[in-house]
């Protein structure tokens, strides 16, 4: 069995990265390529015995890339495969009436999905009738939050109404300061504002390379898109 290594947990990542671009240069023969795999490992072990923290996570995805929702998605399935609760609110796209919905009402009563928005900005065009609708869905959103059956909630999209002002950042951090101790919540779109951004355990920005609707003039597709 390895032995512990006496190293703080930041210089093992620091150790960690090190071994990883030292394999990747190539060149070691296959005795060396094995002896620093063999110290990767240990170092890993090391890494997943040092963290010990059990938390709720508060979750951002945005960015302007594709993906922020799908990889919201792909976490919820996740709790549902592990049997918990979930609560997924909609603020936007409620309007599209989406596949994913389709597909996750196959769990019945383990997920609730409520699709709150009426869709897009540009096509309600009625900026008062917009804010009622995301404080309605933040008071519908707020109730799965303080309660603690619910293991995972996903406010999908929550970051463009915040970015247009139909909710207040305040308002967001005070109901997230509320949630139980082991409940995590994902937070999607782009724009995030950045003291939600302070306030988040984990955030990944999507980062838009090419995307086909721009560069081609290829429309949504069913099974991409939606």
């Amino acid at each position: 069995m390895p032995q512990p290594i006496d190293t703080p947990t930041e210089s093992l990542d620091a150790v960690a990265a090190a071994l990883n671009q030292e394999a990747e240069k190539g060149g070691l023969s296959e005795e060396q390529y094995r002896l620093k795999m063999q110290r990767r490992q240990e170092v890993q072990q090391q890494r997943i015995a040092d963290r010990n923290v059990e938390k709720g996570l508060i979750i951002i995805n945005t960015g302007n890339g594709k993906g922020k929702t799908t990889a919201a998605l792909g976490m919820v399935l996740r709790s549902l495969g592990h049997g918990y609760q979930v609560a997924i609110v909609q603020f936007i796209k409620g309007a599209w009436e989406p596949a994913e919905k389709a597909m996750l009402e196959r769990f019945g009563e383990q997920l609730t999905f409520h699709a709150m928005g009426e869709g897009f900005t540009w096509n309600t065009q009625d900026r008062d009738r917009d804010t009622q609708t995301a404080q309605a869905a933040w008071d519908m959103a707020l109730a799965y939050i303080r309660n603690p059956a619910y293991k995972t909630i996903l406010l999908d999209e929550i970051n463009i109404a915040l970015k247009h002002g139909f909710l207040s950042v305040d308002q967001v951090l005070a109901g997230l300061a509320e949630k139980p101790e082991l409940t995590h919540v994902i937070l999607t779109g782009r724009g995030a504002p950045q003291a939600l951004i302070d306030r988040a355990d984990l955030v990944t920005e999507m980062t838009l390379v090419k995307h086909p609707f721009r560069e081609q003039g290829v429309k949504a597709q069913p099974g991409i898109e939606y």
